[in-house]
């Protein structure tokens, strides 16, 4: 049984296509169309669905999108169509924002139109190159297989599903879904029960947008700015966002005025200096979300009794919020799903659809071990490539080798190596790569992709020997694969791997065994044979304002607009004239 999920709501639409149980791909959409987010989360925007990242879908799995069994969309239109539409129509007036004496949104009838028509949208808005794969089927046959499943109950299943645990307690957090904005759940004997919904005003992803906006950011885009910058600040402002944000004693929160002028003063314009008080505000911020929900995770555990805690959503893309539940909370054993953001929710529809067809049952226990879930490329597509670019190259016997000789000599490469990773994070194949020796590579990388002189860079490390330079918490072994996790770097390894020391003293670590990444994993071990350090500084393969690179064109454009020194692509490299 083949089944197509899609996220296309709000923002970074993506697809993802399950075989009985098992995930063949999972892709995000701004990876082809090379817009970040894919689009802007505004409610004209909903129309536009993930075609390329289905048309890859449906080419991994080797079928027409007729031979799809079921179509499942992360949002359920049915839990706000009367709401929005009472009677079954709604009105738009020509200047929406300009006259408008109706409830809510003067654009919430379109938001609504745009999602229910959406298997209309799949047959005749696919692009015209795009067509083979959708050309064969009809919208009645769209219809008879579509889905609308709830958002966060994507979210959810997106977590459960994906994760090593049989049973565990879960909990999405995220800025909304159709009214919900919060969940609670507990998964065990391969049934999901949910146990608490928290619903619009109250969200703590809309609290963290706001604030990302006050501060000249980006939101729904630049929210991991704010969590960077708060390591700068101290807890100045933590009475003024505990008015803000209150616990209830129960598991749950109210959200209360924000009023961010009337309790600080101007917002910060984008472009301007950065002061101690936006420093302050975003620190308070940070602690005060992590207290609430780590109040939220301990009620969770007190109803569920379980070990484990899974989590998706927004919010859980917070790795400092992460690490302070893995270390502060009842639960033993804390695991997020990589892709927690809304384009998870493809791969929680598709998962779902596929369980509850099997009347509960999974096909087969499908784990997250990896998010290598996108595009790859053989040599013989990469070579081609590069011979009629006109790009001199050259093949490697040994790019696992070469790759560490001149990562030790300071050199910083782009690594572009098998399939691309799903998430916002890259994982060691669609990655920059740099020595973590130098104090000055922060830097350095910061200005390569033009980002702001706060934002840290992220260690990948040898699984095996990781607990040797980063704390583990009491932990026989630390295990993060998917870069969601920071921790302390040990006082006697600081100063031999300053670059990705953060100045909290932490570090946002990837942990990278030969099963899940040989490749990386064999040039960490090189790297470590030349400079003593199996640690690397990891970033993603892009420049600011840019999605992480997909293609060989991709990588190539990149490298040669950025002070990149050398690409390593497949078993070629790629390098500038001094």
């Amino acid at each position: 049984m083949l089944t197509l999920g899609i996220n296309a709501t709000f923002h970074d639409c993506s697809a993802s296509i399950v075989r009985d149980g098992i995930v063949l791909a999972a892709v995000e959409e701004e990876r082809f169309t090379r817009i970040k987010h894919g689009k802007r989360p505004v409610p004209f925007s909903t129309w536009q669905l993930p075609y390329y990242a289905i048309d890859y879908c449906l080419e991994k799995a080797g079928c027409d999108l007729s031979e799809v069994d079921h179509i499942v969309y992360g949002f359920d239109p049915a839990l706000i169509k009367e709401e929005i539409a009472p009677a079954g129509h709604i009105e738009l007036p020509l200047e929406p924002s300009a006259e408008w004496d109706g409830p809510g949104s003067p654009w919430g009838g379109l938001f609504l139109s745009y999602i229910l028509n959406a298997p209309r949208q799949l047959i005749d808005g696919v692009p015209l190159h795009l067509q083979k794969r959708f050309r064969s089927d009809t919208l009645q046959h769209i219809l008879d297989r579509w889905q609308f499943l709830e958002h966060h109950l994507c979210h959810e299943a997106s977590a459960f599903l994906a994760s090593p645990y049989e049973e565990t307690a879960v909990l999405t957090m995220d800025g909304r879904g159709e009214r919900t904005t919060t969940s609670y759940g507990h998964f065990a004997n391969g049934k999901y029960k949910r146990l608490k919904q928290i619903f619009l005003p109250h969200s703590l992803g809309l609290l963290y947008e706001e604030v990302t906006s006050y501060l000249g950011f980006l939101h729904s885009s630049d929210e991991y700015k704010v969590m960077a910058l708060a390591s700068y600040g101290e807890p100045v402002f933590l009475d003024e966002f505990r008015d803000i944000l209150r616990y209830d004693g129960e598991g749950g929160y109210t959200l209360h005025p924000i009023r961010l002028e009337e309790r600080f003063g101007p917002p910060r314009v984008r472009g301007d200096e950065f002061i101690p008080a936006h420093m302050n505000i975003a620190h308070s911020l940070q602690k005060v979300l992590e207290e609430t929900v780590l109040s939220m995770a301990d009620w969770l555990h007190r109803q569920t009794g379980s070990t484990n805690l899974c989590m998706a959503g927004g919010v859980a893309l917070n790795c400092v919020l992460n690490s302070h539940l893995a270390v502060h909370s009842s639960f033993d054993n804390v695991w997020v799903q990589p892709a927690a953001g809304d384009a998870g929710t493809s791969l929680g529809a598709a998962l779902l659809m596929n369980v509850q067809h099997h009347q509960g049952k999974q096909d087969a226990q499908w784990v997250m071990n990896h998010a290598y879930l996108g595009p790859d490329y053989n040599d013989a597509e990469i070579e081609r490539f590069l011979t009629r670019s006109g790009v001199k190259h050259q093949k490697l016997e040994n790019v696992a080798h070469t790759a560490a000789q001149w990562l030790a000599d300071e050199k910083v490469i782009g690594w572009f190596q098998g399939p691309m990773e799903f998430g916002p994070r890259a994982l060691g194949a669609r990655s920059i790569l740099a020595s973590p020796r130098n104090s000055d590579m922060q830097s350095r990388l910061n200005e390569l992709k033009d980002r702001e002189d706060f934002r840290p860079v992220a260690p990948v490390v040898l699984a095996e020997r990781a607990h040797e330079w980063f704390d583990s918490q009491g932990k026989e072994k630390i295990e993060a694969p998917f870069m969601l996790f920071v921790f302390d770097v040990l006082p006697g390894k600081a100063d031999l791997i300053p670059a990705v020391r953060h100045t909290d003293g932490t570090a946002r670590v990837q942990t990278v065994s030969a099963q899940q990444n040989p490749l990386l994993h064999n040039l960490l071990t090189h790297f470590e044979t030349c400079t003593g350090v199996p640690v690397l500084v990891n970033t993603s393969f892009n420049t600011r304002g840019e999605p992480v690179v997909c293609s060989p064109r991709d990588a190539l454009e990149s490298f040669w607009t950025s002070p990149l020194d050398a690409l390593f692509i497949g078993s070629y490299l790629v390098e500038k004239a001094s």
